[in-house]
């Protein structure tokens, strides 16, 4: 059996080096430095929450920090990113959970776990949207809550994709190899088309804007709701 390559061994590494605090502030938008914060993830206090695709789960950190969750899960498939996480936060337990899955894996093997799935530019971005958002429903408990934050156009300023389709971007193998990885950058009517798909339902979005700089870009924010009751059997399997 061949192992894929940890294509995030450098992402993060040199921050990790100099900041090993924990943040004083959430933010969703891709200048991590304004806009809406945690507040829309409601109130966490003695509820479990999963971070997919947590990186150096500095969101998580924050949350299980400053919010009281009963636990959060910051889930990521990385070794890198996962023992970065484990190196920085790992005091944090066992309140924040530090998780290496891959995060379809563990939403699939986590049914009924959850009142709120986030993701901050994380797995929703990595992974296919037709396998990771009926695993997140399947996830969620009746009535619970999913957020994320993605790119409203690539990085490069072309528009986003019409359809559920992946582009291949640049990435590094963690000897410093150029290969490419896939991200999905969609309209917003393509989010919300697969989530109805996979079960949710009130979806909301917001393009908030770039900031300055040169690799500005807007950002999307997403908020979905898993009905009070919903067929998970169905929702699981489109």
């Amino acid at each position: 059996m061949t192992t894929a390559p940890d294509l995030w061994h450098h992402f993060g590494r040199a921050r990790a080096a100099t900041d090993r605090t924990v943040p004083d502030a959430f933010h969703w938008i891709w200048g991590q430095d304004t806009g809406p914060g945690a507040e829309l993830l409601g109130d966490i206090t003695d509820k479990t929450v999963a971070d997919l695709g947590a990186g150096a789960a500095r969101h998580a950190a924050h949350l299980a920090s400053q919010h009281a969750p009963a636990r959060i899960d910051a889930v990521d498939s990385s070794a890198a990113q996962h023992a970065m996480a484990t190196d920085l936060y790992s005091p944090l337990a066992p309140r924040l959970r530090l998780v290496h899955r891959d995060v379809v894996s563990h939403l699939r093997a986590e049914q009924g776990t959850y009142d709120v799935v986030y993701s901050v530019f994380g797995a929703v971005d990595f992974t296919d949207p037709r396998e990771l958002l009926p695993a997140a429903a399947s996830a969620l408990r009746p009535g619970g809550l999913l957020v994320f934050s993605t790119l409203a156009h690539y990085l490069s300023g072309a528009p986003a994709q019409p359809d559920v389709t992946a582009a291949d971007i640049p990435a590094k193998t963690a000897d410093g190899e150029a290969t490419t990885m896939r991200r999905w950058v969609l309209q917003e009517r393509v989010w919300t088309k697969v989530l109805d798909e996979a079960g949710f339902t009130r979806v909301t979005a917001e393009e908030l804007p770039a900031g300055a700089g040169p690799r500005a870009v807007a950002t999307l924010l997403v908020t979905a709701v898993l009905p009070a009751t919903t067929p998970r059997a169905c929702a699981g399997h489109r």
